[in-house]
């Protein structure tokens, strides 16, 4: 099974995808699951969490002090704007699992020191917004360090979903089932990256943002 652990639906503020869309070009793209990990926001998995067409992680990005976290399996909102410790303290006491997003992107990832230096029960290896430079780190990050690792899409808009994902055991029927295989390490990662032009519009995308925003982090 084909798992994208990364996507934002309209609920994140910098997103465009309705549920809907999510769920059509989900399986058009052959993902049976889907991990919402919308930025500081847990309303979506509340309102898809019964389809019966696809398995939903009830997750979130959560931006730390530090930088971006994701949060898969948590039963809760965790909140912004915590030091990395608070943020994986209150992951865990959600149930959840902590992952240290896309660690090498300039801006909102962690960083490797921050990444090592910290608790984590897992890394983001592959995420398909990222360069290739960094997914190729962020892979031998992981496994220099023996942690589990997640991958995805970070779609913000529906033609991007599935551009990155886990492959995991077919025999996984339930969230918890994806996210017990990738704590067993069982998930393999794979992603597209983003190149140069791409990496322009996105660093022109962010400063924009963030001055319309009032020079605030996501």
């Amino acid at each position: 099974m084909k798992a994208d652990l990364h996507v934002h639906t309209l609920y994140s503020k910098d997103g465009r995808t309705t549920l809907e869309e999510l769920v059509e070009y989900a399986l058009l793209r052959g993902i049976g699951c889907v991990a919402f990990t919308d930025h500081n926001e847990f309303v979506a998995y509340a309102r898809l969490k019964d389809d019966r067409r696809i398995i939903v992680i009830p997750a979130e990005e959560v931006s730390s002090k530090e930088g971006h976290i994701i949060a898969l399996g948590i039963d809760r909102l965790i909140p912004r704007g915590m030091s990395i410790q608070e943020t994986i303290d209150l992951i865990h006491e959600a149930g959840g699992y902590a992952f240290a997003a896309h660690p090498y992107r300039w801006w909102s990832g962690l960083g490797e020191r921050n990444t090592v230096q910290y608790p984590f029960d897992g890394v983001e290896a592959r995420n398909g917004r990222s360069t290739p430079s960094a997914n190729r780190r962020s892979e031998a990050l992981a496994r220099r360090i023996g942690k589990p690792v997640t991958a995805g899409s970070d779609a913000h808009t529906p033609r991007h979903i599935g551009e990155g994902y886990v492959e995991v055991p077919d025999g996984a029927r339930t969230w918890q089932d994806v996210v017990e295989a990738v704590m067993a390490g069982k998930a393999v990662a794979h992603s597209d990256s983003r190149h140069l032009g791409g990496t322009l519009k996105y660093g022109a995308k962010s400063i924009g943002e963030w001055m319309l925003r009032g020079f605030k982090k996501m």
